[in-house]
């Protein structure tokens, strides 16, 4: 397993924030020789603490006008009933995440959709179909400043 020190961990930082910076900036930047850096960054991958690279997109640039987190309390705790539940929100295109979480209420779900109209579409169509359900609660985001999510 790689080492936890500072150099690995400016490493991540630089990458978190510029996934696309060349190797040879990076190493320059982090006090490395390239093929140093390249080594770091391999074993980082290899171990799975880099999980992948990504594009961050701008919602309004896609047309999501409206984004909602969006709790959701289902009305049996059974394995069978959650596996349904991710299973439907899996294939929603507008659910962008989905997490499990403890409190009164079993999901948190990131909600992006074109508009109001189009959420409540989802909302009716979509959450209020599903049997398992039995709470919805939408946050809607009137915005964000700080989002580190890449």
């Amino acid at each position: 397993m790689t080492k936890r020190d500072r150099i690995n961990d400016r490493i991540l930082q630089i990458l978190s924030a510029e996934g696309r910076i060349s190797n040879l900036e990076l190493a320059d930047r982090v006090g490395l020789s390239a093929s140093a850096c390249l080594r770091r960054v391999t074993a980082l991958e290899r171990e799975g603490v880099i999980a992948g690279y990504r594009a961050v997109l701008d919602p309004a640039a896609r047309g999501v006008g409206f984004i909602a987190y969006v709790t959701v309390g289902l009305n049996e705790h059974t394995k069978a009933a959650q596996e349904a539940f991710e299973k439907a929100v899996a294939t929603a295109p507008e659910v962008r995440e989905c997490h499990n979480i403890t409190g009164n209420r079993e999901y948190l779900l990131r909600i992006e959709a074109g508009g109001l109209a189009d959420y409540k579409r989802f909302h009716t169509d979509v959450l209020g179909t599903l049997p398992q359900v039995s709470a919805i609660t939408s946050y809607v985001v009137m915005g964000s400043p700080k989002d580190e999510r890449a």
